[in-house]
């Protein structure tokens, strides 16, 4: 039976995945008409509709969508552990190219990969800064990184990070002169210092959350900038509210540089998350990585 719902399983995966039938059955070496019988079968056990079948098309049913978004990257997973063993024997080399936000690399990527690189001096990691929404088959990238579990179709997602959080922060200084606001909607009232996100061109709407109730603050100022780093020096200057992670800014609230603001509206959330194409990854040297950068 176990059997039976693996073969069957995965042959759903490559009809979704195509969206044809004819393409999947040339794939899985097998007849359109064998296919079709599979998944029937498959949707008759389950007592669910997978798919919904056209003369012209095969799409997936919003059961189908939630089946191929549980099973598809377990099944990777396992393809990704079959092609490691195989190359055990090989010496783990070459170049891992990985983008990322600035203060993943220097918090996350970084503390972690510093001691495995010199053990595999013929492991070569690029990193490249960026804030967008990568699409990283396209750029050539091996991996990208970004918070949270949710990623493309197609992707698997490792989480690398604890949970984070993001908070409001502002100088002495701009406090004494300005007041500090009580809820996220009072900021629209007071200069803030915005993120400029390369993906759309817009600037970053300020997420904040407090006992289930959700909001996001698009707020105004004097400073605009596209790094995190940036956004401190700005609050650590008197420009206004930044909000920056929790960490990057522990040093300077502790020293009395930098008051918080809000602290009952920014909540924990999923950390960061490695993200790379289900098929490609097969190289000893990614694997090197991945397992270093994998949250213990």
């Amino acid at each position: 039976m176990l059997r039976a719902n693996v073969n069957d399983l995965l042959a759903f995966i490559v009809v979704a995945r195509e969206r044809s039938f004819t393409k999947a059955a040339a794939q899985l070496g097998m007849s359109q008409s064998g296919l079709s019988h599979t998944i029937r079968a498959l949707e008759t056990r389950l007592g669910l509709r997978l798919l919904t079948r056209t003369t012209r098309s095969v799409s997936l049913t919003a059961e189908g969508e939630r089946l191929l978004k549980v099973i598809a990257p377990r099944f990777g997973e396992i393809e990704e552990e079959l092609f490691s063993i195989t190359e055990l024997r090989e010496k783990p080399a070459g170049t891992i190219r990985i983008t990322a936000e600035d203060y993943a690399i220097d918090t996350v990527l970084w503390p972690k990969l510093e001691k495995v690189l010199r053990q595999y001096p013929d492991i070569k990691v690029e990193f490249i800064v960026d804030y967008g929404l990568t699409d990283i088959v396209a750029e050539r990238f091996d991996a990208g990184v970004r918070l949270g579990e949710i990623v493309s179709q197609g992707m698997i997602s490792v989480c690398i990070s604890p949970y984070q959080r993001m908070i409001v922060v502002a100088s002495p200084g701009y406090i004494k002169e300005r007041g500090i606001p009580i809820t996220p909607q009072e900021l629209t009232a007071h200069q803030c210092i915005n993120l400029r996100l390369p993906t759309h061109g817009g600037t970053y709407a300020w997420e904040f959350e407090k006992d289930g109730e959700e909001l996001r603050v698009r707020v105004d100022g004097q400073v605009i900038c596209n790094g995190i780093n940036q956004i401190l020096k700005a609050a650590l200057s008197g420009y206004g509210f930044g909000f920056v992670p929790d960490g990057l800014a522990q040093q300077d609230i502790e020293a009395g540089r930098l008051i918080q603001a809000l602290s009952d509206w920014c909540p924990s959330y999923p950390g960061y998350h490695l993200y790379y194409p289900s098929r490609r990854q097969s190289s000893a040297a990614f694997r090197v990585i991945l397992d270093a950068l994998r949250q213990k």
